[in-house]
């Protein structure tokens, strides 16, 4: 079944501001990758995430001659400089993104779901806009693909691995956001607090983060179709989202 939706135009302007943002981000992770790979084939061995990229950004721009050739230096700090630039393009994207954030009460509300930041709310409001076309938020969560494979035969049901069929962007944001608290170790904090605490003592972390996912896709169903702010000490918006 289909869940198309006319689109605004502002809704078109924030899921074009989302997509370009996301393809930046792509290609920052591809060139830091790659750097990080030509310093290895150097000698030079340097972790992933921001801290190890900064290290290997500082350290190649003092690399004497006799431990890197001058033109291979040359050609991996022109990598350092476009990684500069992608960053500082992302950065404005953020503040543009937040701004769209600021200036849309749905999206506003969507955030006071735990892991549901500006960039997750406002890209759910621009895919979706009210969420009306569809019944419920099992059938979202299910458009975004956070729901198990069904691999049934015999009269027995059982459930695999997710489809990883919908939209991605939207999956990967909320998986993001559940493995926000499994870092954390925040589980009280997580939308179903005790429920996800208890789920990771059964499943594995992956898992349960997949799972916490599918739980946030269905509580944000609910906070845009009844115009409500999520609140912790309520069942309400998990009874709306079921």
């Amino acid at each position: 079944m289909r869940y198309a939706s006319t689109k605004t135009i502002d809704q078109q302007a924030a899921q074009v501001l989302h997509r370009t943002r996301e393809l930046l981000v792509r290609q920052h992770l591809q060139m830091a990758n790659a750097l990080r790979a030509h310093l290895a084939e150097f000698g030079w061995i340097f972790p992933q995430g921001r801290l190890g990229l900064s290290q290997a950004i500082q350290i190649l721009q003092q690399i004497p001659e006799t431990e890197m050739p001058d033109l291979a230096q040359i050609t991996l700090l022109g990598i350092a400089e476009q990684l500069g630039l992608l960053k500082d393009e992302i950065l404005r994207l953020d503040k543009q993104i937040t701004l769209w954030h600021r200036a849309h009460k749905e999206s506003q509300r969507l955030a006071t779901i735990p892991g549901i930041g500006p960039v997750t709310a406002t890209a759910i409001l621009a895919a979706i806009g009210k969420g009306t076309q569809f019944k419920s938020g099992r059938e979202f969560a299910a458009w975004i693909g956070l729901v198990p494979r069904q691999n049934s035969s015999g009269g027995k049901e059982r459930l695999g691995g997710i489809s990883k069929q919908g939209n991605p962007y939207l999956r990967r944001l909320l998986v993001q956001g559940a493995i926000i608290h499994l870092r954390g170790k925040r589980y009280e904090k997580a939308v179903g607090g005790v429920w996800f605490e208890k789920l990771l003592h059964r499943k594995s972390a992956k898992v349960a983060a997949v799972a916490l996912a599918n739980k946030m896709a269905r509580v944000a169903w609910a906070v845009l179709t009844k115009e409500q702010s999520y609140q912790r000490n309520t069942q309400e918006p998990l009874a709306l989202a079921a």
